[in-house]
């Protein structure tokens, strides 16, 4: 299956998460790239958006490949992957140094991303986790135990793609997981895009200003 652009992804999504419109949804993205696909979620669900503010732990000299996550709270909830670290003999030193260069760019994000804006609660709502595609799961992982101790009444993960290997240890975490597609074959996110640009900061911040407004009260 083949997307055309995130907003395209996050309509056939919308779709096929409409049941939930009135179980009381907040939904919640990983940006960058998740606010795209999550936004006409929240629009279609008429449901508030927010953000999930995770950071891949990246292997040394790999950036790209995500050893670990870990999203912001109180304490940080910290995911690694022990196989991806024994065998890429990833030692503590360097680990802690990525956690905690992570942790600065999620507080720059903050800074950006939040200004002005109260978090949106979810403790005893349905919370939808959103992002534009999942490849190792670690990142969506970290997210989903985070939001897991904000105490909602239902959680729900929903990506256009995630590899079949990492779909039942998602499904794990989740009370519901909703995917578009789930191929044996992955190399990576973008190759089921048409178009897959990244997302700057001032789009993600033009997409929750124009997001539904939480309700008041």
């Amino acid at each position: 299956m083949r997307f055309s652009d995130r907003e395209s992804a996050g309509r056939l999504l919308a779709a096929r998460l409409a049941a939930l419109k009135d179980a009381n949804p907040v939904v919640l993205a990983l940006p960058r790239g998740g606010v795209a696909v999550a936004a006409p979620i929240a629009r279609a669900l008429a449901a508030p958006l927010d953000l999930v503010l995770v950071r891949k732990i990246g292997a040394p000299d790999q950036p790209e490949l995500a050893i670990g996550a870990i999203v912001d709270g109180a304490p940080p909830e910290l995911v690694m992957d022990p196989a991806r670290v024994a065998a890429l003999h990833v030692g503590a030193d360097y680990i802690a140094r990525a956690q905690d260069e992570a942790l600065r760019e999620i507080e720059r994000r903050r800074a950006v991303y939040a200004a002005g804006r109260s978090p949106v609660e979810v403790a005893g709502r349905t919370a939808i986790v959103v992002d534009d595609g999942i490849a190792t799961g670690a990142t969506v992982l970290a997210a989903l135990r985070a939001v897991r101790r904000r105490g909602p009444a239902r959680l729900v993960l929903a990506a256009p793609v995630a590899p079949t290997d990492a779909v039942a240890r998602l499904r794990e975490e989740a009370d519901e997981a909703v995917f578009l597609d789930t191929p044996a074959n992955f190399y990576a996110v973008g190759q089921f895009y048409e178009a897959f640009p990244q997302l700057t900061d001032a789009e993600v911040v033009a997409l929750l200003r124009d997001a539904p407004a939480p309700p008041k009260g």
